[in-house]
């Protein structure tokens, strides 16, 4: 994020961060962190879902050890469940078209 974004997001959450450091690295994670829970995010929309796989690639980003680790892990059975999905799909749609 820019610091502008950082500042229009600080000016949103005022009320809430009276008498914090604007500066202090804890407190800008916690107005980010208001800022998510005050978000409305419905997940019914492909908007929602992005900002769902946004919001979990961003704490993966700052994760580290082993949180890291199981959130890639996740990631990649994922993907493998996709692509297994898709190989069948190709291989049911192969065998139907050419017998």
């Amino acid at each position: 994020m820019e610091r502008g974004e950082r500042d229009e997001e600080l000016e949103r959450l005022g009320d809430d961060l009276d008498g914090l450091d604007p500066q202090d690295p804890e407190v800008r994670a916690f107005a980010a962190h208001r800022d998510r829970m005050q978000r409305p995010n419905s997940e019914a929309t492909v908007e929602g879902m992005l900002r769902g796989v946004d919001d979990f690639a961003q704490s993966v980003n700052r994760a580290d050890g082993h949180r890291r680790l199981v959130a890639v892990s996740v990631v990649v059975l994922i993907l493998l469940g996709v692509l297994f999905t898709v190989w069948n799909a190709v291989a049911f749609m192969l065998h139907t078209f050419l017998g």
